[in-house]
């Protein structure tokens, strides 16, 4: 029995992904609310979106009759933790300016998030990743802005474009600061008998 596979996302940087791992899947993104809740930690709100994501688009599936035993939903949310608070998308130029001044010549880490889920359960899980920064000038940091990348990034960057050039070290899974932990994404399908 051949499982199908639904990504919840349209990140073209996921579906690369999934395509590296020779997983062949639909795209379905999620169209869910993803303001934090009030004290919610940088985990807690991770691992939520992530779950919230996939039951979306499994109500979705449900309602156009298109879910069945066979279908497994793998949705994904990134963000950017420092210092114990949340850093997601930034919402203009300046608030841009703000975010990559804070991690300028830091280390913060970078949560994925990753929730598989069939029609009989679901399993979300956590990767951690460390990335620490060089000092960044102002010069830089404009020059950044121009070039339309940092604006729908979780922490006004890429790492996998031009923002790479900032970062000094990564201390755990560069797929999941992309977006997708190739490993434990491959566990997590495999464990909902899904394989390549």
């Amino acid at each position: 029995m051949t499982k199908s596979v639904v990504l919840a996302s349209a990140s073209p940087r996921r579906t690369a992904l999934l395509k590296q791992m020779n997983i062949a899947h639909t795209i379905h993104p999620a169209d869910i609310d993803e303001s934090p809740r009030l004290n919610e930690t940088p985990q807690a709100l991770v691992t939520r979106l992530a779950a919230e994501k996939a039951q979306a688009v499994k109500a979705h599936l449900e309602a156009q009759h298109s879910m069945t035993a066979d279908t497994v939903i793998l949705a994904s949310d990134t963000l950017i933790a420092f210092e114990g608070q949340s850093v997601g998308k930034p919402i203009d130029k300046a608030d841009s300016k703000k975010i990559l001044r804070m991690l300028s010549g830091k280390q913060h880490e970078v949560l994925t998030a990753i929730s598989a889920l069939s029609d009989s359960r679901q399993q979300t899980q956590v990767i951690t990743t460390g990335v620490t920064f060089a000092a960044l000038t102002d010069e830089q940091i404009d020059a950044y802005w121009e070039t339309g990348e940092p604006a729908d990034k979780a922490g006004s960057y890429a790492i996998q474009g031009i923002g790479g050039e900032f970062v000094v070290s990564i201390n755990g899974s560069a797929s999941a600061v992309i977006g997708l932990p190739l490993y434990e994404t491959r566990q997590l399908l495999n464990a909902f008998g899904v394989v390549s």
